[in-house]
């Protein structure tokens, strides 16, 4: 395994300690790979029960490969085979039957348009043209023919390695759009420094993301507290309110609720 990618891989809160029957691994690539992907995943229930997790926005998208079992993404099944997914706005919620074995791509907001350039409203099998583009159809067969789930992960990141460059996927100007948004400026400021107006680069957020400028930094707000307050259980939740910019712990909760689908304090 490369070694910028091993270094990152690890077992996720859902370890074999507590869930002995949960298997689930992720990487998260460094360089030239992770200005594109933000994780390469493996999951697999070994299990006679159902595993039920919480999918929390990140305004990406991905593609999924789902190799055996049953399951569901807010109670409705996803298909097999190679799935595009659509841009995640919001909370869902997954279930993954016995014997269920998914693996797939997370790309960064906006990515996902860049390479299939398309969206889907709901999970969707890959179209003929675009498997034999990207060669996913092999890449369905290799995953297919091993439950290992760190194999997986070499696998999908060969794949991607050879696949993706930021510089052929995402335009400057979307990108310097979207570095500001994460870093708290302004949506209406955008259009500061850029040679496209305030509203061409809205028209270029609803074309690449589906979402406004304000939406996508209201999810970006969100990811980056539920981060922090993963890592600081006993962190005072109206200091987190503040540090993150929300005007106050009740506008930190609403703004959870709405699109994390749960609270601060039960995170």
């Amino acid at each position: 395994m490369p070694k910028h990618l091993n270094r990152r891989l690890a077992a996720i809160k859902s370890n074999n300690a507590a869930e002995p029957g949960f298997h689930f691994q992720l990487a998260q690539p460094s360089g030239q790979l992770g200005a594109v992907v933000q994780g390469i995943w493996s999951a697999m229930v070994t299990q006679t029960e159902p595993v039920a997790k919480s999918l929390y926005s990140d305004a990406g998208s991905g593609i999924v490969f789902n190799l055996s079992g049953e399951v569901s993404v807010n109670g409705a099944p996803l298909p097999q085979g190679v799935v595009v997914l659509p841009v995640n706005k919001r909370a869902e919620h997954i279930e993954l039957a016995s014997g269920s074995c998914i693996a797939g791509i997370r790309f960064h907001p906006a990515i996902s348009f860049g390479v299939l350039g398309q969206h889907v409203a709901t999970p969707s099998l890959i179209s003929p043209e675009q498997a034999q583009r990207f060669a996913l159809l092999e890449v369905l067969t290799e995953l297919q023919q091993t439950r290992d789930t760190a194999k997986h992960l070499r696998i999908l990141e060969s794949w991607a390695q050879a696949q993706f460059s930021i510089g052929e996927v995402l335009p400057d100007y979307l990108a310097v759009a979207l570095r500001g948004l994460e870093s708290d400026m302004s949506p209406g400021q955008l259009s500061a420094n850029q040679p496209l107006s305030q509203r061409q680069l809205e028209r270029v957020f609803k074309a690449w993301l589906e979402m406004t400028p304000k939406h996508y930094q209201r999810i970006m707000r969100i990811k980056k507290a539920a981060l922090y307050l993963r890592e600081h259980k006993h962190a005072n939740l109206a200091d987190v309110a503040a540090q993150f910019g929300f005007s106050d712990q009740a506008h930190m909760t609403r703004e959870f609720r709405a699109i994390a689908d749960t609270t601060p304090g039960k995170l």
